[in-house]
């Protein structure tokens, strides 16, 4: 097996393919169809994610049309789509707030709603385009609006404070000290590159040694939709990143598959992107219990202050790899807004006079 990062992403790919397969044996035969059809023009994860939200909606049909009650998912028929209406379509958004499955409740707020409504209009939409249903009543329902929330992020004082505590650990429980001392060069590295670069978990957790270059300063990493693109990182990271590599293999002793990993897991395997959010929960928890830190809100905190720093969002946006300058603008509106405030005396139209001043 050739070891670089295309092959740790390929490896991933043909994972959740395989899982999609054995999901696809439980949905109706169209759905496989559906899948074939988008799949030169969506990631093996997405059409995974469509395939559970869809199960989802012919449950609910299960539970809500007597003709299907006793049958299996795989055995609805086409036709159905043929006869729903608009109000079937808003009764099942309304079916997402809430609803139970093999005695759990589950709940979704307007993201996940919005989620899983998109992944049924996708299939009506190929479904209506191929000519194999004669009606789309996804495309009369509005899609649910989203309520624009804050952006979680660190100020700079948690930021140093959450390395200091993966550096130390002296507010670590007596258990986890136990491996501290073992990984606590890597949890410094992996978080100060995260912090300081601004890359998505996945991104990081691909990296391979040979991708950091340290006579550029810079790290190859691999995009969604496996573009591959140079990342730069600062003489902060580049220390952590050298002490830790100096003593990795001390430290670790990586499976033959994972032996290029440039991040090794306590089990010596290249570490999972689930490893990362706990990882970042950890050091979190000891830094601020009011804020709900993830690996995204670290990316969040980077570009925040680059952007603070640059007032440049085209390069903020170059830099997190967003495809949409609009994304980036969204996120850190914000700013823009504390800047607007802070000059809105920039502009002086009469001088002063004496008993203004």
């Amino acid at each position: 097996m050739a070891k670089n990062d295309k092959t740790y992403q390929a490896q991933k790919d043909k994972e959740i393919i395989a899982k999609l397969r054995e999901l696809s044996k439980e949905l109706p035969p169209f759905c496989e169809t559906f899948f074939r059809g988008i799949s030169a023009t969506t990631a093996p994860s997405t059409r995974l994610g469509y395939a559970y939200d869809l199960r989802i909606f012919f449950n609910f049909i299960k539970e809500h049309n007597p003709m299907y009650k006793n049958k299996e998912i795989c055995e609805i028929k086409l036709d159905l789509f043929n006869n729903l209406a608009t109000v079937d379509i808003e009764d099942y958004l309304v079916y997402l707030q809430m609803y139970n499955k093999d005695d759990i409740e589950y709940m979704n707020k307007e993201q996940g709603v919005k989620r899983k409504f998109s992944a049924l209009r996708m299939l009506y939409n190929y479904l209506y385009c191929h000519d194999m249903v004669t009606q789309n009543p996804t495309s009369k329902v509005a899609t649910p609006k989203l309520r624009q929330k804050e952006i979680t992020r660190l100020d700079p004082n948690e930021v140093a404070d959450m390395l200091d505590q993966a550096e130390s650990g002296a507010k670590l429980t007596k258990k986890q000290k136990e491996s501290h001392e073992k990984t606590k060069l890597r949890d410094v590295a992996l978080l100060t590159l995260l912090l300081g670069t601004g890359i998505r978990v996945s991104e990081c957790v691909g990296i391979n040694i040979n991708d950091v270059d340290f006579d550029n300063g810079c790290v190859k990493i691999m995009r969604k939709g496996h573009k591959e693109d140079i990342v730069y990182f600062g003489d902060e990271v580049e220390a952590a990143l050298m002490e830790y590599m100096e003593q990795r293999t001390q430290i670790f002793k990586p499976v033959e598959e994972d032996a290029d990993a440039l991040f090794i897991s306590s089990k010596n395997r290249r570490i999972s992107v689930r490893a990362v959010e706990l990882l970042v929960k950890k050091y979190a928890m000891l830094t601020t219990t009011v804020k709900h830190i993830t690996p995204h809100k670290l990316r969040s905190t980077y570009g925040t202050q680059l952007y603070k720093e640059t007032g440049d969002i085209y390069l903020v946006a170059d830099v997190l790899g967003h495809k949409d300058v609009n994304t980036t603008k969204k996120h850190y509106a914000a700013i823009d807004d504390e800047r607007r405030l802070k000059i809105r005396n920039a502009v002086q139209l009469r001088e002063k006079d004496e008993r203004q001043q």
